[in-house]
């Protein structure tokens, strides 16, 4: 499963659906099923060396993530789930992160925390090609791919930002579930879940996030993508994403 990008092979990382295991909804199901492959994560990516230290000199990173269509039992494969590290250890905002659908189908299910087991707002954000999704600060997310398409989609992120799993792993996943008959359950494991909401992208044109322009191509306007790097300064573009 290498990736050509730009002159370069890349390898993954690999997730294994066995380590989906203690984040899925039909935990019964991985009795009998065989493990393999989950999904892919090529990080770091730039096309030409040029890219790759403006990348860097920006605080940036640019990954991209294949995730093969399948079902686990009664759910759709999806990502681990992940919380992102605070900007600053002295103020609670965490990194934001964007996402782009390079092909097929996603859905992104966001939530913020009220507190460790409680969510005081879910978002089921449903992208295609050409999409351009936002995290916003204070935000966890799992990426779904609720179709018979491989999904490959791309994101990019501030180079100082972590991944926080544990809270994914402690209450068996996100606050909702994505079931294959499309009905979203909520995560008992939770103990406050509001009625979620579906909703679909918007255009921000002031931060070139647009559906027919790559959002790779934004390494050449580098400053447009400084709200993954300083959020604090982009506080109204997080407000309105999703209302």
């Amino acid at each position: 499963m290498k990736l050509k990008f730009g002159e370069r092979l890349i390898d993954p990382e690999i997730r294994r659906l066995y380590d989906l295991r203690d984040v899925a909804f039909d935990s019964a199901w991985f009795e009998a099923a065989p493990d393999r492959d989950a999904y892919y994560m090529y990080r770091d990516l730039a096309r030409t060396p040029t890219d790759a230290a403006a990348i860097t000199r920006h605080q940036l990173r640019y990954d991209i993530t294949i995730i093969p269509p399948f079902t686990m039992g009664l759910e759709f494969v999806k990502t681990y789930g992940h919380y992102h590290s605070r900007v600053n250890p002295k103020f609670r905002d965490t990194y934001p992160e964007i996402y782009e659908v390079l092909d097929g189908d996603a859905h992104y299910l966001l939530q913020r925390a009220k507190n460790e087991e409680s969510v005081d707002e879910a978002i089921l954000v449903k992208a295609t090609r050409g999409d351009k999704v936002i995290v916003p600060p204070n935000y966890g997310h799992v990426t779904i791919n609720p179709s018979e398409r491989t999904l490959k989609m791309a994101n990019w992120v501030c180079r100082s930002f972590d991944s926080v799993y544990e809270p994914y792993a402690k209450l068996r996943g996100g606050a909702y579930y994505e079931l294959i008959n499309g009905r979203l359950l909520h995560n008992q494991a939770y103990h406050h879940v509001p009625e979620i909401r579906v909703t679909y992208p918007v255009e921000v044109p002031d931060q070139g996030l647009i559906r027919r322009k790559p959002m790779y191509e934004l390494i050449e306007e580098p400053y447009l993508l400084e709200f993954l790097t300083a959020p604090e300064r982009h506080t109204g573009l997080f407000q309105e994403l999703y209302r």
